[in-house]
């Protein structure tokens, strides 16, 4: 795993130049790649690739980049892993391609000389974002994997396109702007990330997944081209349905994941997994266990609060597969210590609290091992996450007449819960699992009466962000456009799922994954996102993944020929960290200087009067917005660290 940045210019400069440059940009993302450093410049074509290495695979100066193919057309930097990269080795060597060592890197390489970029990349198991210049047509090529596990940057200014792996490597190029972006800002409080392609900086994106950039020197024009597209593949999936048994589609799943985490288990450095006991990461423990003559290295944080802290199942897992199993207890201290690294670690406003647990466990492992699997993209995949089951019970509520759902949502909002039970239709299960700090999304689902809307509705942190800021207007996502206009076919399951893989997916999960296991050196890969599990994933009737009110279930089943179902069948918690007794306690200090008046006001971003009764509220326990808060506390925490102001 590494670290890639560069860029193209018109703009006279010496060889030099360019190369101190390109070297300042991946110095700035040094911890992605600490093994080496290196660069390449053309000052006849302005053209400047630089490249951070954590090396993986062929240790010896021969997998090294940047990388000139063989024939000298092609340059290219490149980040990420190609699990079939041996097969393409074999195939290439028989047409006549020439190898100096055994890194995939130059697999790919070689393939772009012999098929072309995009035929190349659709023959790819792996992760990757590269970038590769063509000596010969003058052009830059950025490309990005099918689910966005790896990220890559980009900004074109009049006269220059700038890449890098981190917003920080682009940061350090002279020449990129850092102007605040406020229209994204609505958007971040709704759910605590930002969505590509947009980036807190105004001219600066984010590669969509599935992506290839390229960028003509002599246009100067940027054109982006799909090679995967999810929607493609769900319409492709609906043409062919999966029709064989429960029992044929769990023996086909694991077959499926047994080869993609074999393949992910090829390395020359040492290798584990991190274990939480839960469904995903325990099916891939399990089955990575069944590829490998030695106990595995797993790795898994427990914490001294016994309501957050999961360990004792992730140690029983592990014990009954047999695994070489390191776990470590963190305290309140540990994980609070790492709130000040947040704002650096992720370059812009992120605020999924699950980051802290997620940077501990990537320390510790890395403390041992250089590369670690695990098992995220489970829940977007086999339908895992509790609110599916939640927001289908809206299904009823939006099937009655508009005028009957606006009458109810006017007494949602006028009348107390328990008086409620006796005015309207809302199923009881519904009404006293929310709060009624959340009534008010409730009123506002009724009113629209869409299912899409429905599940926004769910999974916002707030119902109206615009109140809270300052400036900017809400953008629409193309995730959720996409979906409404899906013929999902009644498919409410099938529904959300779209929208977190394309969404909450690649901008929360595994930007989430990625830095903080990059931030220490280590590489994370992710089995049960190779894209022909994806594929085979959405062949399946949903009836094979949700069983009971009850997600995941064929996952479950591959999970149950290794393990018995009473050491993993439990309520799904996630990796939750106790914000609001953190905010109002070993964090109040911290918090109450971000959410000042003076510091409010000197950043600009949030109404001050809006915040500052949200903050009371919370301290005196009259309502909870700690997420909310917690959305505030990042963006204030990174706009101070950045000394960004609107």
């Amino acid at each position: 795993m590494c670290g890639i940045a560069g860029f193209q210019t018109s703009r006279s400069k010496s060889n030099s130049q360019l190369r101190d440059t390109a070297l300042k940009m991946s110095d700035a993302i040094q911890h992605r790649g600490p093994d080496a450093a290196d660069s390449w410049t053309d000052e006849t074509h302005g053209i400047a690739l630089s490249h951070r290495r954590l090396a993986i695979v062929d240790l010896s100066p021969t997998g090294a980049q940047p990388m000139v193919s063989h024939n000298g057309q092609l340059v290219m930097v490149y980040n990420g892993e190609i699990y079939n990269a041996e097969d393409l080795r074999k195939e290439l060597t028989s047409n006549g391609s020439q190898f100096r060592g055994t890194s995939d890197t130059e697999v790919i390489l070689e393939g772009f000389a012999a098929w072309g970029i995009r035929k190349t990349i659709a023959r790819c198991i792996g992760m990757f974002a590269l970038a590769v210049w063509n000596r010969e047509d003058h052009t830059l090529s950025l490309v990005r994997d099918r689910l966005g596990i790896k990220p890559l940057y980009w900004s074109q200014q009049t006269d220059e396109l700038i890449f890098g792996s981190e917003l920080k490597a682009l940061r350090a190029h002279p020449d990129c702007a850092a102007n605040i972006n406020s229209d994204v800002l609505a958007g971040y409080l709704r759910k605590g990330y930002i969505n590509h392609p947009n980036t807190i900086y105004q001219d600066v994106n984010q590669l969509p997944p599935g992506c290839i950039l390229h960028w003509n020197r002599s246009t100067r024009k940027s054109t982006i081209e799909q090679y995967w597209s999810l929607k493609n593949i769900v319409e492709d999936a609906y043409k062919t349905p999966f029709n064989g048994s429960s029992e044929d589609a769990t023996d086909q799943l694991e077959s499926l994941l047994k080869d993609a985490i074999n393949r992910r288990m090829v390395a020359d450095v040492p290798l584990g997994a991190f274990l939480s006991g839960g469904i995903d990461s325990s099916a891939v423990v399990a089955l990575m266990q069944e590829c490998s003559s030695t106990p595995v290295k797993t790795f898994s944080i427990g914490f001294d609060e016994k309501k957050y802290d999961e360990s004792a199942y992730a140690a029983a897992v592990a014990q009954h597969i047999g695994t070489d199993h390191t776990e470590l207890i963190v305290t309140a201290k540990d994980a609070l210590n790492v709130v000040p690294l947040l704002p650096s670690l992720f370059d812009e406003p992120f605020a999924d609290p699950s980051q802290i647990p997620t940077y501990l466990v990537s320390k510790l492992t890395r403390e041992h091992v250089t590369v670690a699997l695990s098992g995220d993209g489970g829940d977007e995949l086999f339908a895992g996450y509790t609110r599916y089951q939640t927001t289908q019970k809206f299904r009823r509520l939006l099937s009655q007449p508009g005028a009957i759902r606006k009458l109810e949502a006017s007494l949602l909002k006028k009348l107390n819960v328990d008086r409620l039970k006796n005015y309207v239709n809302l199923p009881s299960n519904i009404v006293t699992r929310h709060s009624k700090d959340q009534h008010d999304n409730i009123a506002s689902i009724l009113r629209s009466g869409t299912f899409i809307d429905a599940y926004l509705r769910e999974t916002s942190r707030i119902g109206n962000p615009e109140a809270s800021l300052k400036h900017g207007h809400e953008l629409p996502v193309a995730a959720w456009t996409e979906a409404s206009d899906m013929q999902f076919t009644n498919d409410d399951y099938a529904a959300m799922q779209y929208i977190d893989m394309l969404d909450y997916l690649p901008d929360d999960i595994l930007t989430k994954v990625d830095r903080t296991s990059m931030a220490v050196s280590l590489e994370a890969r992710v089995p049960i996102l190779d894209h022909r599990v994806v594929e085979f994933s959405w062949r399946l009737n949903q009836s094979l993944k949700v069983q009971n009110n009850q997600g995941k279930q064929i996952l479950r089943n591959v999970l149950y020929r290794h393990v018995p179902k009473h050491l993993v069948d439990r309520p799904k918690k996630g990796f939750g960290v106790p914000i609001s007794a953190w905010i109002k306690g070993p964090l109040r200090e911290w918090a109450e200087e971000l959410l000042s008046e003076n510091k409010l006001q000197e950043t600009n971003i949030f109404e001050t009067e809006v915040i500052r009764q949200r903050w009371q509220e919370q301290i005196k326990g009259e309502r909870n917005w700690e997420y909310h808060l917690w959305d505030v506390l990042m963006m204030q925490a990174w706009a101070v660290d950045n000394k960004a102001i609107l």
